[in-house]
């Protein structure tokens, strides 16, 4: 089944028809059950992109059964336009079957009453009706339920500035969160305006640009002098090796810092190693694609736990799969990439932090 073809599966087609949050989780089930059976047998960035599309059809339902139980409960309709959006892996099209929420939204015109009598519970409802549909709530409570993510289009640029001048850890670590988002829903103008916010004087500023470095060079050791993998030594993952931490996210990390020199808009990883290739004169994209597409599918294919039909996994590799050959050689590959990346980070930082000193 090409990806064209997914979009007219009879399961994925089911979401957009569900009309309450039992019948969303109920599709959003059969969905994924299709999808189980085809990992592995298509390549993973094309999984990865049916998972996503599935994901974005249920958020989408999800926020008109919200605007429909809104107005049940006596809210009325929307007092103006809005923009629901994610980030995270969601935002970047990488958001697995057991990915938890990365949500916000942006309002249109100033803060005033009727819009906060409105989407203060909006923000809350849909909150909860994705954790009932599936989606855990985020520990970082970056969701629409909470106010930093929750803003009209004037608060979200003044906070977005703040954030790009103050520099210190925290607030450079909101900044990269919201440089992975994507629309998903409502107004796609506001969306297209959030952005234009986000990047200007982004790439041009070289303080900022050092701090979002301090930021992604950290990163935990996976290799050890000789080379060898770095496995979890105790506890239930003994063993095992973190995925997530240890290949996905440091090559998710290293491609964003390069995004945002450059001022490459796209959030997917994939799209912006495309992007960056353009303007590759060492021939290191490739290698780094290949690493990132082993972290992908290692990644999916981690043991989970399904429990009344949704997923939940911990992204350790289990040490049966340490033990086959090829899989360890394709791990230790990738992770070799990882450390050449993150040297380089370093001697970028210590550079930086030298000419500003």
């Amino acid at each position: 089944m090409e990806t064209a073809d997914w979009s007219k599966n009879k399961d994925y087609m089911s979401i957009a028809t569900a009309g309450s949050p039992t019948e969303l989780r109920q599709s959003r089930i059969a969905c994924q059950s299709i999808l189980l059976e085809q990992l592995n047998l298509i390549p993973t960035q094309v999984w990865m992109f049916r998972v996503n599309l599935m994901h974005d059809r249920v958020a989408q339902t999800a926020v008109q059964i919200c605007e429909a139980q809104m107005k049940e409960a006596g809210y009325g309709s929307p007092p103006c336009a809005y923009s629901f959006i994610v980030f995270g892996s969601a935002g970047r099209r990488e958001a697995t079957l057991w990915s938890d929420q990365d949500n916000g939204l942006i309002i249109e015109g100033d803060p005033d009453e009727s819009k906060t009598h409105y989407f203060e519970p909006f923000g809350n409802m849909l909150s909860d009706l994705l954790s009932e549909v599936g989606y855990e709530k985020c520990e970082g409570k970056v969701m629409c339920s909470e106010p930093m993510w929750r803003k009209t289009l004037p608060e979200w640029e003044r906070q977005l500035q703040d954030w790009r001048t103050q520099l210190a850890w925290e607030p450079i670590r909101y900044l990269l969160i919201s440089s992975d988002m994507r629309h998903i829903f409502g107004s796609d103008d506001l969306s297209k305006k959030w952005k234009e916010s986000f990047h200007s004087g982004v790439s041009s500023n070289e303080r900022l640009s050092t701090a979002i470095l301090r930021n992604t060079v950290r990163h935990k050791a996976t290799l050890n002098l000789l080379g060898q993998v770095l496995t979890e030594r105790f506890g239930d993952h003994a063993g095992g090796f973190d995925i997530k931490y240890g290949v996905y996210i440091p090559l998710v990390n290293y491609v964003r810092h390069l995004s945002l020199q450059h001022g490459i808009w796209e959030t997917s990883t994939l799209q912006r190693l495309e992007a960056l290739q353009l303007l590759d004169e060492n021939n290191l994209v490739e290698g780094i694609r290949e690493a990132f597409l082993t972290g992908l599918r290692m990644r999916v294919n981690t043991p989970y736990i399904s429990q009344d039909g949704l997923l939940s996994s911990s992204d350790y590799v289990a040490d049966t799969v340490l033990k086959n050959k090829q899989q360890l050689s394709e791990l230790r590959d990738s992770l070799l990439i990882v450390r050449r990346m993150h040297r380089t980070l370093q001697r970028q930082l210590r550079s930086a932090e030298r000419r500003q000193l």
